[in-house]
């Protein structure tokens, strides 16, 4: 067997400094490298909270409840509404009432009264602009501003989910008879209150929210509807009722003569009598 010649290699050998160096050059590297760790995983990412809107809030608690969760002082919500740009309709003319969809909002510390608002409105052109709505309302002739004033009044009527489909057939019924709408949720929300209390004084009240001397619907909506009153708002319950009136908890009475809705009325003031309270007018009452 034949051995080629190799001459020998030498070895390279670190000098002090050179062995040092390797030292700390890897030291530094591995600091580096838990460094890293450290920033990419020591903290969890942010949990964001819930706001909640709830159905048939008017903007003012909206208002207040994005500064309480904010912890801003009061008025900075309707402040931002001012100045925010939201995406309304020209009918709104600026006002939001009745597009602070009622949901829950998902809030981070990068979150403002701005982009809550702006999220809350851009919720409603959405549940608007489903197709069951806008057919539902092109069918009754209704642009999306007025399905949701009119939304506004069904959810601020019903007593339950189960009663809003027909007060929407009140409504609609008393608009194609050219009826005032006499409802006392419009009254309220002129008056800025709630109650089921309606006194003929308040029937009597100047204002283009007093739906027992005006005509037609109110000339915004009065509170945040959810998706259930929208629904009812375009799709009825098919009737011929022109009044109805709740006259205890999940006892809400349809009429289509006045006469029948007077009884339905006494029923409701008498049970207000026995409990203490002031006789009322009763929803849609009609005079």
């Amino acid at each position: 067997m034949r051995h080629e010649y190799r001459p020998p290699q030498r070895r390279s050998r670190l000098t002090r400094r050179g062995r040092l160096a390797l030292f700390f050059g890897t030291l530094l590297g591995l600091g580096a490298i838990v460094l890293i760790s450290l920033l990419r995983g020591g903290e969890d990412p942010e949990k964001p909270r819930q706001l909640v809107i709830r159905e048939g809030w008017r903007a003012p608690q909206v208002y207040a409840a994005i500064d309480r969760e904010l912890k801003l002082p009061a008025g900075s919500a309707k402040a931002a509404a001012a100045t925010a740009a939201l995406d309304l309709p020209a009918e709104a003319k600026g006002n939001p009432e009745g597009y602070l969809f009622p949901a829950a909002y998902p809030v981070s510390s990068k979150s403002t009264p701005a982009t809550l608002l702006t999220d809350m409105v851009r919720t409603a052109n959405q549940k608007l602009a489903t197709r069951a709505v806008t057919d539902g309302a092109k069918a009754h002739g209704m642009t999306p501003y007025q399905t949701a004033t009119l939304a506004s009044v069904v959810q601020a009527e019903a007593d339950r989910p189960a009663d809003m489909a027909k007060i929407a057939r009140v409504v609609h019924n008393r608009l194609a008879k050219s009826m005032p709408l006499q409802m006392d949720s419009t009254l309220h929300y002129a008056l800025n209150r709630s109650t089921v209390d309606t006194t003929l004084a308040d029937t009597r009240i100047d204002s283009p929210f007093n739906s027992y001397e005006r005509q037609g619907l109110p000339p915004t909506p009065i509170e945040s509807p959810g998706l259930g009153a929208m629904g009812a708002a375009v799709a009825p319950t098919p009737g011929d009722w022109l009044f109805f009136v709740t006259v205890k908890p999940g006892d809400t009475r349809f009429s289509t003569t006045y006469e029948e809705h007077k009884q339905h009325v006494a029923d409701f003031n008498r049970i207000r009598a026995e409990a203490g309270s002031p006789a009322g007018q009763g929803a849609a009452a009609g005079r």
